[in-house]
């Protein structure tokens, strides 16, 4: 069996805990939880006909105050870089979080993960910086932990990422 740790991360509240309790058991909560340094889930998935246990390290949200610590990263074989759509600086932490996780572990697989795509009326992130992301290569896939869009799409992408290495 393949055993696979991934990170998620991102800035405060984006929703990563939504997100990997919507993947490992198909639930969304309104009520807001903050994430004390690392909770561990754990789900398996078939990608490439091929059985992954996923190892979910949702590490937590990154602001002014508290930096991701490096020692988190290690032995990560992939990451999801949350980022609120509805706010736009979150955009940055997700890209100086990449940086970061490069310089700590190497040039590990990552999707930018944009989350709330059920409120897209209200988007701070342009097209244009979309689209410049993927044209520097990055995997974008639009989310929402609410409705539940995107989600599987999401992790499936970036298990087969990390299979392809």
């Amino acid at each position: 069996m393949i055993k696979k740790k991934v990170c998620m991360l991102g800035a405060f509240a984006v929703g990563k805990t939504s997100l990997v309790q919507r993947f490992v058991h198909s639930l969304f909560s309104e009520k807001y939880l903050t994430t004390v340094g690392v909770k561990i889930d754990k789900k398996q998935v078939v990608a490439r006909d091929t059985p992954v246990d996923l190892i979910l390290w949702d590490i937590y949200g990154e602001d002014e105050f508290q930096a991701v610590r490096p020692s988190y990263l290690r032995g990560a074989s992939g990451c999801l870089l949350v980022v609120d759509g509805t706010r736009q600086h979150t955009l940055d932490t997700a890209q100086t979080l990449a940086k970061r996780t490069r310089d700590a572990v190497g040039d590990i697989p990552m999707v930018f993960v944009f989350n709330k795509s059920d409120l897209q009326a209200s988007w701070e992130i342009e097209a244009v910086q979309l689209e410049e992301l993927q044209r520097q290569g990055a995997p974008i896939i639009r989310t929402s932990a609410k409705d539940g869009s995107g989600v599987e799409q999401a992790f499936v992408t970036l298990v087969e990422m990390m299979l392809a290495e």
